[in-house]
C-alpha cells in the first residue's frame, strides 16, 4: 500500500468532519425550529409561572462553507427571538451583495430558512447554515 500524504489525510479528515458537523448542526436546528416554544406553568394557586426559553439570549457565531468558500455570521437572540444578523466574515468567490438582505430575512423569517438568491446558491446555503449553526450554539440543553 502506498504511503498516503499527511496533508491529504488531514485535509481529508477535516472535510469529513465539517460535512458531519454541519449536518447534525443543520439537523439538530432544523428539529428545534420545529418544535414549538414549550411554556410550563406552575401552579395557579401560588400564582407563580416558568417560561422556559429554547435558546439562550446572547450573540452566537456560526460557519457555512462549501467549495466556493465560507461564511460566518452573528446572531443576537432576546427571549426566543432572532433580533440581529449580521455577516461576520464574507469569504465566498462571489460577491456579498448578492446576499446583503439575507439578514433582515432571517430576522423578518424568524428562521435561517431564507429563499435561494438567483444566481448565489453556494453564497445562500453557506448563508444558511452558518445561522443554523449559530442557533445550535444557542440551543438551552
Amino acid at each position: 500500500m502506498a504511503k498516503m500524504d499527511k496533508k491529504w489525510v488531514i485535509l481529508c479528515s477535516t472535510a469529513i468532519g465539517a460535512i458531519y458537523a454541519t449536518g447534525y448542526f443543520s439537523t439538530e436546528t432544523q428539529a428545534a425550529l420545529q418544535n414549538p416554544v414549550s411554556y410550563n406553568h406552575g401552579s395557579l394557586e401560588t400564582g407563580s409561572s416558568q417560561i422556559k426559553s429554547n435558546y439562550k439570549n446572547g450573540t452566537f457565531y456560526g460557519t457555512g462553507s462549501n467549495r466556493r468558500g465560507l461564511i460566518q455570521v452573528a446572531v443576537t437572540l432576546k427571549n426566543d427571538k432572532i433580533t440581529d444578523v449580521e455577516i461576520s466574515d464574507f469569504g465566498m468567490h462571489y460577491s456579498e451583495k448578492d446576499v446583503v438582505d439575507l439578514p433582515q430575512e432571517v430576522i423578518r423569517l424568524q428562521s435561517a430558512q431564507v429563499k435561494n438568491v438567483s444566481g448565489a446558491t453556494y453564497s445562500t446555503q453557506a448563508f444558511k447554515d452558518a445561522v443554523q449553526n449559530a442557533l445550535a450554539q444557542a440551543l438551552n440543553s
